[in-house]
């Protein structure tokens, strides 16, 4: 047998040759397209839903937030199986498809029956799906260090969210970028109980001024020749200086003492 190949091999030296042109045609473009993963994702078609309801207990969360959602899930098609768990104010239900269902399709179907789930849910309680990816896509890792001890870690976490995040996201193949570390750019009103309590402010109030002092006005535009120009109040905080001094032209803050730590 091994005999009759190399004959023929060299009796027909150019179809041999071209023969092995194709195979390697064809393995270049096989290696092009075929996805290579050092941990191949074995997860099956999945959607998640994850839902927050502060203050409730898991027997409650299970009861009336749960349960609901697992109802309207029901007769999705091409449906396998729909599992949850419930926790203190927190609860993950997972809703499994047939193995070649379209991961968008799944969404999608998924999506829609949130829209029917939400009006069942008592107030307060917010629901998303959860990121198309799973456990095994995360593939990369990356942290954000400078020189220049102006950018802190408040500052890096600022640039990774709004600035590098956002470039990464519309690399093709990349489904999401989670961040974690570093210090979220927040303003905290610390309040005093005695504060409150000596002139009679309770914190609704408090939290009512803030935002009404907090956000910026739209008005008309006057009319100057053949231009309009646009008329707005400017109110919206961007440091810890501009929120006191806003805060201060409220009669409510203007009652209490309150200390502006800016994070």
């Amino acid at each position: 047998m091994i005999n009759a190949i190399l004959n023929f091999s060299v009796r027909q030296r150019m179809l041999v040759i071209l023969g092995t042109l194709a195979l390697t045609g064809f393995g270049v473009l096989a290696l092009k397209q075929i996805p290579i993963d050092a941990f191949p994702d074995v997860t099956n078609v999945q959607v998640q839903v994850l839902a927050t309801a502060g203050g409730m207990s898991p027997p409650e969360v299970e009861k009336l937030v749960t349960r609901p959602i697992e109802i309207q899930m029901a007769g999705l098609p091409r449906l396998e199986q729909v599992r949850s768990m419930s926790k203190i104010g927190l609860c993950a239900i997972t809703v499994v498809f047939e193995d070649g269902v379209n991961d968008y399709f799944a969404r999608q179907l998924v999506g829609e029956r949130l829209q029917s789930a939400r009006e069942n849910l008592p107030d307060g309680v917010e629901v998303r799906l959860g990121p198309i990816t799973t456990g095994l896509g995360e593939v990369f890792q990356y942290t954000l260090v400078s020189s220049d001890p102006k950018y802190d870690a408040t500052e890096l976490r600022t640039i990774q969210d709004y600035i590098v995040r956002p470039i990464l996201r519309t690399v093709p193949g990349v489904t999401d970028v989670n961040s974690f570390g570093g210090l979220t750019k927040q303003f905290q009103v610390i309040i005093k109980p005695d504060r409150l309590t000596s002139y009679h402010v309770t914190l609704a109030q408090v939290f009512e001024a803030l935002k009404k002092n907090n956000s910026n006005a739209s008005g008309n535009f006057i009319e100057h020749g053949s231009e309009q120009y646009v008329v707005r109040g400017l109110g919206l905080s961007k440091t810890s200086a501009t929120l006191r001094i806003s805060s201060s032209q409220s009669w409510i803050i203007r009652r209490f003492m309150c200390e502006m730590l800016p994070m």
